[in-house]
């Protein structure tokens, strides 16, 4: 699949032009798109990827073309060891670290009474444990410098619930929780942290949702009545990670189409 320059709406938003961003997740899909995005407005961004180098490369090409500065990372977010090197790494080769988006995600989709404890054990470990990794690996950069913005990419599955999606859901639903301590302990330090709560986008982790009928089902639940684009998300984090969000942190912040806003699954009166 061709990697795209970036999100449309990238002119409108806060430039980033002098800071440097790490994304992890980044060699496709919402990461792929974030990572594009944060360059359009003029970030360095470290794209970081566990297995996928060839797609990482590929989200470096597009971003260099455009006349941006990139660098493929590998990192097991998982592993805290891997998360400090990672981002060591990104220090090391675009001189320094401004904002950290934590997209890193898998999961295991299953009813509770058929999962396997080693199932919900991993999404844990890479969801939650990927943030708390990461963010433990910048924070030390961030607050020595008293600057800095960190996105985590959660979901509206963790303030909603879902048939099979509950160790995806609670591993969102932490990173909630973090997201809102980090934000109070860092503040004092000028570091933001905030959370972006995607509904269903179109993205491989959830195709297996959003494909199945066309999709009809879950669009028949969402008020605006389509998925959410990669880069309609993207453009939440890049406003997020700049200059006009700096009185936001601790906010969690949907982009849903409104579906998190509708009561149930009734058909509306009239």
């Amino acid at each position: 699949m061709p990697v795209s320059a970036g999100p449309r709406g990238a002119a409108d938003q806060p430039s980033l032009a002098g800071r440097v961003a790490l994304v992890t997740g980044a060699s496709r899909g919402l990461g792929a798109a974030i990572a594009l995005g944060l360059a359009a407005r003029g970030a360095a961004v470290a794209v970081n990827y566990h297995a996928s180098r060839a797609r990482a490369e590929e989200v470096v090409r597009a971003i260099e073309d455009e006349g941006g500065k990139a660098v493929a990372l590998p990192a097991d977010v998982a592993d805290p060891d891997a998360c400090a090197e990672l981002v060591a790494g990104t220090i090391a080769n675009l001189g320094g670290l401004d904002v950290l988006v934590n997209n890193a995600g898998i999961t295991k989709d299953s009813l509770i009474y058929q999962q396997e404890p080693a199932d919900w054990l991993a999404v844990m470990r890479v969801n939650f444990g990927g943030v708390v990794n990461c963010t433990r690996a910048a924070m030390g950069t961030m607050l020595r410098q008293r600057s800095g913005s960190i996105v985590n990419i959660s979901s509206v599955m963790g303030i909603r619930g879902w048939v099979g999606e509950s160790p995806y859901a609670a591993s969102k639903a932490a990173i909630n929780a973090f997201t809102r301590c980090t934000a109070v302990e860092a503040a004092r330090f000028g570091v933001r942290a905030n959370a972006v709560l995607p509904g269903f986008a179109a993205t491989d982790l959830v195709a297996g949702l959003t494909t199945k009928n066309g999709g009809r089902g879950i669009l028949r639940q969402i008020p605006a009545k389509s998925f959410a684009g990669p880069e309609d998300v993207a453009n939440v984090v890049a406003f997020l990670a700049g200059p006009g969000a700096a009185y936001m942190t601790g906010s969690l912040v949907t982009v849903d189409g409104g579906a998190s806003a509708v009561l149930g699954v009734g058909a509306p009166l009239g």
